[in-house]
């Protein structure tokens, strides 16, 4: 396994080419993940800034020009104001910059991505439009199918359930229904999630690493395509609640993930 990430905190410039590397990886077309400009990948710099993908380019051959830094605080001030058009939705994009003059203009998406690296230990997020994971989030069955978890690697890499989300307008609205939808994952497992499945739109998954991120979207990416195969032979047999809590808390588990960079060591 290919290393990319690493704990932080960082220097800038070493945050940044682990972006690069992680949305380049993303990117590659073998692995169908995102085609042309889709997705978006964004990285914590400090208490006070992250990097995000400027709108338009692609995650394949994007370079550190590609990004844009971004205040937190701007970008959170925009997400308190109400009744925003499209136009205060740029402008407040275009205002959050660091420096106005540089070249990029921040996803739409920067808005959710601002919420969610204000979580303590999640420094990247990468966001794709897999075909196998979008077949499910596109389907009549969407959360049918991610109403358990499958086999033991699933629960190990990607958490004990995902975030599912309902179809919402990219922007404020869209940030909102994912930090409404987390908060409610946080009362009810006491842990932050790892993925993020979005109706009709795609795969979020939250890192303490760039590293991790990759990991989570390959696991998240075969998982989709095993429950596409499921239906084929009758549907998923998911596991039980009761095994899914054992593998979660298993001490060997604990420690396979902590060799795999998931979870800090146990002191």
């Amino acid at each position: 396994m290919s290393t990319i990430g690493a704990t932080p905190p960082q220097p800038e410039q070493t945050i940044l080419s682990q972006l690069v590397a992680l949305s380049n990886a993303l990117g590659r077309p073998e692995l169908d993940y995102v085609i042309l400009g889709e997705g978006n990948t964004s990285a914590r710099i400090d208490g006070d800034t992250f990097w995000v993908k400027a709108s338009g380019t692609e995650l394949r051959t994007i370079t550190a020009a590609g990004f844009v830094r971004v205040s937190f605080g701007r970008a959170l001030d925009l997400v308190k104001r109400e009744n925003l058009t499209d136009a205060d939705v740029k402008a407040g994009l275009t205002a959050a910059k660091m420096d106005g003059s540089a070249p990029g203009h921040p996803s739409v998406e920067t808005l959710l991505h601002a919420l969610c690296l204000q979580m303590p230990g999640i420094t990247f997020i990468g966001h794709t439009h897999a075909t196998a994971v979008n077949m499910l989030t596109c389907s009549a069955g969407f959360e049918q199918a991610y109403a358990g978890r499958l086999f033991p690697d699933e629960i190990v890499l990607c958490g004990p359930a995902p975030v599912l989300v309902r179809y919402t307008d990219p922007g404020v609205p869209l940030a909102l229904e994912v930090w409404s939808r987390i908060e409610r994952y946080q009362d009810h497992y006491g842990e932050q999630p790892k993925v993020i499945l979005i109706q009709n739109h795609g795969l979020i998954v939250l890192g303490k690493s760039a590293q991790q991120v990759l990991d989570v979207t390959a696991m998240a990416v075969k998982t989709a395509r095993i429950l596409l195969g499921t239906f084929a032979a009758g549907g998923p047999r998911f596991m039980s609640e009761r095994d899914v809590a054992r593998i979660h808390t298993r001490p060997d588990e604990l420690y396979r993930r902590q060799l795999l960079g998931l979870d800090e060591p146990k002191r």
